[in-house]
């Protein structure tokens, strides 16, 4: 995620208990031990955001199959949710804000839920055993809007003169589908979004085939790697949306039909392709099934988010000229961020100070100031109070994890040299891929391909507060 400030920086139909017989006197053979049915946790424990999120499952797939009526700023649809039990479970609950489920299944079963603030307790027929894959189904509906955080930003979903935006960051897909809205169950997501004829939908992913029936299209895409849940969006409304491939992939690039093909936000997109793979060449291969971005004018959209495959880009990073520094941004988190995902909030930093240092490679890469001229200025004027490595929650996306992170980063190229620097990158995202991992992973890694301790290195930068030695 760029802030724009940041620029100038019902359930299973079988019961839970086992038809095996009991072992036979003198057999060897272990009793099974009983279930032990509880309720999932309604939070991940996140230590910044412990109540994001939920417990005692793992999302394999999100399926949603939705209409949208920009007129009445109706959402109705169906989730289809796949998972997982990690525990005994005799109900869990989805995030799920501002929205009422109608109807609830589980395996086809009819399963009971509860609406408390922003959570949706699901109580199956029978309890899920740890261990089984199971089905939740939920046709709910409503009047979709945000959720307000005043240290952090309003989240999600957002009505527009012609459509809808659904867009936040650290949460917002609660806002238009039960989820586990937490960045460490990631799952593959699949979209059908009905609209009204002549409006565009774009999501994650890539596209596929539209349906139009009685005024209303159809518009479908599909994420076939893990996602965090922050990195879902929908963009719906009037917009010139441009399809081609790069690197044989879809390349998908939307702008508001109001601005013009030559305009800056138009201009910088076009790089897109351009920028990805010079990335490519530092990161190691694109990660991702599709590409592209989209540009949205809305004046409560003041950053730019790194939805996956497809950043989100709010028009004040355009204003008067081309900014590709911001496209790089974006993109070097579909490396740091989207592919390989955080476990916690507070490590934050292995996602923004890499993107930050993109910007600062790219801006050398494109012939305007090196990497080292952008470091030493903001090396020479800095505020060192806050560690990077554990900021704060209100202070997640602001300059010690941004500015300071992405300092971090060049001071250890520095330290570790830039054949064992750029070999860690690769290393990094390919050992992580589609994962999650968090700072102490990253520190031993550091460590395995430079043959360094960097113990001091990462307590002066990540942990201290104030100036690291050069």
């Amino acid at each position: 995620m760029l802030p724009a400030a940041a620029l100038a920086v019902l359930l299973t139909a079988g019961a839970c208990t086992s038809d095996d017989d009991p072992p036979e006197p003198g057999s060897s053979a272990a009793p099974t031990a009983a279930p032990d049915f509880r309720p999932g946790a309604d939070g991940a424990g996140d230590p910044y955001f412990p109540k994001y999120g939920n417990g005692g499952y793992d999302v394999a797939g999100y399926d949603l199959d939705l209409r949208y009526d920009p007129k009445t700023g109706k959402l109705t649809g169906r989730a289809t949710i796949t998972a997982t039990a990690t525990q005994d479970l005799s109900s869990l609950n989805f995030d799920l804000a501002h929205l009422t489920a109608a109807t609830i299944t589980v395996d086809g079963a009819a399963a009971t839920g509860r609406a408390a603030g922003n959570e949706l307790t699901v109580t199956p027929a029978a309890g899920i055993p740890a261990g089984r894959a199971f089905t939740v189904v939920v046709d709910y509906g409503g009047t979709p809007d945000q959720l307000e955080n005043k240290s952090l930003g309003n989240g999600g979903w957002i009505r527009t003169a012609d459509g809808g935006i659904a867009l936040g960051q650290p949460e917002s897909a609660s806002t238009w589908y039960p989820v586990n809205d937490h960045p460490s169950d990631k799952a593959t997501f699949a979209l059908a979004m009905t609209v009204p004829d002549g409006l565009e939908v774009i999501s994650n992913g890539v596209p596929g085939p539209r349906a139009t029936k009685a005024g209303w299209t159809t518009w479908r895409w599909s994420e076939g790697s893990p996602m965090a849940s922050y990195l879902s969006t929908v963009v719906i409304g009037q917009y010139r949306v441009t399809t081609s491939t790069h690197d044989g992939k879809p390349m998908i690039v939307a702008v508001p039909e109001s601005m013009a093909a030559t305009s800056p936000a138009a201009t910088s997109l076009a790089r897109t392709g351009e920028i990805t793979d010079y990335l490519a060449s530092v990161f190691g291969p694109y990660p991702f099934d599709a590409n592209g971005g989209v540009v949205v004018s809305d004046k409560r959209i003041g950053y730019a988010l790194e939805t996956q495959t497809r950043p989100v880009y709010g028009d004040t990073f355009f204003a008067g000229e081309p900014n590709p520094g911001v496209v790089a941004h974006e993109l070097a988190h579909q490396w740091f961020g989207d592919s390989v995902a955080l476990r916690r909030w507070q490590d934050i930093w292995l996602n923004e100070g890499f993107a930050t240092y993109a910007e600062w490679l790219w801006s050398e890469h494109d012939g305007q100031d090196s990497a080292q001229k952008l470091f030493d200025k903001s090396y020479a004027a800095f505020d060192w109070s806050t560690p990077p490595g554990d900021p704060g929650a209100a202070r997640i996306f602001g300059a010690p994890v941004y500015q300071r992170g992405g300092m971090t980063v060049h001071a250890l190229r520095k330290t570790i040299g830039d054949d064992a620097f750029f070999r860690l990158l690769k290393t990094w995202t390919t050992d992580h891929k589609d994962g999650n991992a968090d700072t102490a992973q990253f520190i031993t890694t550091a460590e395995q391909v430079s043959g360094k301790d960097l113990k001091a290195f990462f307590d002066a930068w990540l942990n201290g507060t104030t100036r690291p030695a050069l």
